[in-house]
C-alpha cells in the first residue's frame, strides 16, 4: 500500500506544481486553491508512504515523479522548450527512480 501512495503523492506533485503556475503568483482563486489541496494531500499520502518506506527512497521516488510530469506537463502543455540535453536528463532521472525502487528493500 505505501507505494501506491507513494504514486498518488507524486502524481498530485505534478497537480500542485501546474496549478501553482496557472495560479500566476497566487493571484487566481481556483488554481491557488487547487495546489494548496494538491499539496496538502501530496505531503499527507508522502508521510502515509514514509510509514514503512525508508525516508531516502519515498522522497528520491516522490521528488523524481514530480519532476518528470512537470517536466512532461511543461512540454506538452505549455510549450516549454525541447532539447536533447533536457531530454538526457530527464532519463537520467527515471533511471535513478527505477534503481531506487529496485534497491528498496520495502
Amino acid at each position: 500500500m505505501a507505494w501506491i501512495y507513494l504514486l498518488l503523492a507524486g502524481i498530485l506533485e505534478i497537480v500542485w506544481a501546474y496549478s501553482m503556475k496557472q495560479s500566476d503568483g497566487f493571484t487566481r482563486l481556483i488554481p491557488t486553491t487547487v495546489t494548496i489541496v494538491a499539496m496538502v494531500a501530496s505531503f499527507a499520502l508522502l508521510a502515509a508512504a514514509m510509514r514503512s518506506l525508508p525516508l531516502g527512497t519515498a522522497y528520491m521516488i516522490w521528488t523524481g515523479i514530480g519532476a518528470i510530469g512537470a517536466f512532461a506537463i511543461g512540454i506538452l502543455m505549455l510549450g516549454e522548450m525541447v532539447s536533447p540535453m533536457r531530454i538526457a536528463s530527464a532519463i537520467l532521472v527515471v533511471t535513478g527512480i527505477i534503481m531506487m525502487k529496485l534497491s528498496a528493500t520495502a
